[in-house]
């Protein structure tokens, strides 16, 4: 990987971006601008930190993107950092990168769900695709989040027995036993189920089920 003398430009370094940036923390400034210029040739915006305390103080943790992190940095370690944002509830995706990685390192930091473990110097095309990949999880985690948020915001308009009626569905019970169980005749149980699966917009039982489970966790 090429390094380039020059410092980076203010706008590389944080600021707020609608598009997915690749969020680069390294502590060497060099490799900083290195990989600044070498996202920014495929069209790749980037966001520039020289320590995870920059980062975090970004306001940019829950932004589409991805994040290349070097394990070696000042303070918190890269490793630890990225435990860290996992325990905090940022999905968003990591590839870590070292110039002293061993077994250990790695194997941490795959376990702890990093998308690829680069040892400098890396090519340029292997970041290219770490990278690529990484935006591509993001997007699929986004995606998904949105589904659910979705599904929590029409669970939320269910009334409390259609809530009840919608988990015993999920266990597998039929209208006769759902009624049997909570005390209602088996037409009010029809009622309050047909009622939850059209305010879930649920095309089927089997959807209903999966909102469900969704809904668990």
């Amino acid at each position: 990987m090429a390094k380039k003398a020059q410092s980076a430009t203010g706008r590389s370094e944080g600021g707020a971006s609608e598009a997915p940036a690749v969020h680069v923390v390294d502590d060497d400034a060099d490799v900083r601008v290195a990989l600044d210029s070498l996202f920014r040739s495929v069209g790749l915006p980037t966001r520039l930190y020289g320590s995870a305390q920059e980062f975090l103080q970004s306001g940019q943790t829950q932004s589409a993107g991805c994040l290349v992190l070097d394990i070696r940095l000042p303070g918190l370690s890269g490793l630890d950092f990225q435990e860290r944002l996992a325990a905090a509830g940022v999905r968003m995706p990591v590839i870590l990168m070292t110039g002293h990685g061993d077994i250990p390192m790695t194997v941490r930091g795959m376990k702890a769900g990093a998308v690829d473990f680069l040892a400098k110097p890396f090519r340029d095309q292997d970041m290219l695709d770490a990278v690529t990949l990484a935006l591509e999880r993001d997007t699929a985690l986004r995606g998904e989040q949105a589904g659910l948020d979705e599904i929590k915001a029409r669970y939320a308009e269910l009334s409390p027995r259609e809530k009840e009626i919608m988990e015993h569905v999920a266990k597998g019970l039929m209208n006769k036993q759902i009624a049997y169980e909570l005390g209602l005749s088996e037409i009010t149980v029809k009622i309050h189920r047909a009622n939850a699966m059209r305010k879930m917009a649920a095309k089927s039982v089997v959807e209903f089920v999966k909102m469900a489970e969704r809904l668990k966790g």
